[in-house]
């Protein structure tokens, strides 16, 4: 396993093949008012490729180009606030998109812990430290030990998506599954536009 760390944007002619796991970190957790500040991805063969943006940067060329590709499928955990934040930052909306937190809650249903700690633990037997998760993420130069975690949370989301598909199948969710997926993105426009909280879909 490896880390790869870059500056502003993906170099030029990298591949990481038609499923990336994508995780992002922030300043905090208002996707409109806490900048963007690392974002890590892995084609799921134990590397991570880690692109550290600058602060008021607006483009990544090579990185949004494979959030747009429809041929690409992004992987996240918790998808709604990285599309969200990607959005904000470069006004590109990434899709399509696969989210092991909205999986978990669709199959998982004897539990409420649906952290991605636990899932790893419970689903593919990896454990991971959250130790570096409220680090400072906008620093100038950052740590080994935040760029471990931040790659820890992407380097298992390939095995936990095929455990989650395994179970989707199982009881008959798949097909709802991806309804929600393919809906994500628009969840995460909304949140920007101002309806993070409200349920557009409740009577109320």
């Amino acid at each position: 396993m490896a880390n790869f760390l870059y500056q502003n944007d993906l170099p030029d002619g990298i591949g990481l093949g038609s499923t990336v796991a994508i995780d992002c970190e922030t300043m905090g957790l208002n996707p409109r008012r806490d900048r963007l500040c690392l974002i890590q991805l892995s084609g799921g063969d134990g590397n991570c490729h880690l692109v550290q943006i600058g602060k008021g940067q607006t483009t990544a060329p090579n990185l949004c180009k494979l959030l747009q590709d429809p041929q690409i499928t992004k992987l996240f955990h918790y998808g709604r606030f990285d599309i969200a934040a990607m959005l904000n930052a470069f006004g590109v909306l990434a899709a399509p998109v696969y989210c092991t937190k909205i999986a978990s809650k669709l199959v998982r249903t004897y539990t409420d812990r649906h952290g991605l700690r636990t899932l790893l633990q419970d689903m593919v037997g990896v454990d991971i430290s959250k130790y570096q998760q409220q680090s400072d993420w906008g620093a100038e130069t950052l740590t080994n030990a935040q760029l471990d975690y931040a790659a820890s949370d992407v380097l298992h989301l390939h095995k936990l998506r095929d455990a989650f598909d395994v179970m989707l199948a199982r009881e008959g969710r798949t097909q709802m599954a991806q309804a929600c997926f393919d809906f994500l993105p628009m969840r995460a426009q909304l949140d920007l536009a101002g309806w993070p909280d409200q349920d557009i879909f409740a009577h109320a």
